[in-house]
């Protein structure tokens, strides 16, 4: 596997990682560049880490995980997108004021960086059986995950810091879609 390959596989996995950091953005009503760093490399740290877990377990135990790695990511993205939701419909005006949009909730974005680098896992099995040089591979595409989600936080907020509530709302369904996106292309049900 070249480096153009390795490069469009990189940042074809950034892909979700920079739908939900978008989201995330999306109810910042000022840039936090810690927040957006922390997240980056929670994404970027998980989006390389994936791909060395399924290298290094090879293809032994992708019978297990391989037939439910869809509906793992779709029910993390659904809950993390519901709850954005509940959110958005039950939070009070004035009690949105009080609310720290900018705090890092590291709970949070371990289930984000997990649920959208399931797929990488499969990468990392896959790259056992081409024999790619891991190393290289999953440092870039951890460094191009980083910069996708850090851009992703800059832009989400840029949009969201005008429309508040309705970004917000944009941004659950978009999590859940996500999912359903997931879930649907794994099941054979919609092809990209």
């Amino acid at each position: 596997m070249g480096l153009a390959e390795l490069a469009l596989l990189a940042i074809g996995l950034s892909m979700d990682a920079f739908a939900v950091s978008i989201c995330k953005g999306l109810g910042m009503k000022k840039i936090n560049l810690k927040v957006a760093v922390v997240l980056g490399l929670f994404f970027g740290g998980f989006q390389a880490g994936m791909p060395v877990i399924g290298w290094a377990l090879g293809s032994q135990f992708m019978g297990i995980i391989g037939p439910i790695d869809h509906w793992i990511a779709f029910v993390l993205l659904a809950f993390i997108g519901g709850k954005m939701l509940w959110e958005a419909f039950t939070e009070d005006e004035d009690e949105g004021d009080d609310k720290d949009a900018e705090k890092i909730d590291l709970g949070e974005y371990l289930i984000l960086a997990i649920a959208t680098s399931i797929d990488a896992l499969a990468v990392g099995i896959s790259f056992a059986a081409l024999s790619v040089d891991i190393v290289p591979a999953v440092s870039l595409i951890g460094v191009t995950t980083f910069i996708f989600s850090v851009a992703g936080v800059a832009i989400g907020h840029t949009f969201g810091a005008r429309y508040e509530k309705p970004a917000t709302i944009v941004g659950g369904v978009v999590l859940i879609l996500i999912g359903l996106k997931i879930l649907l292309e794994h099941l054979g049900i919609l092809a990209l």
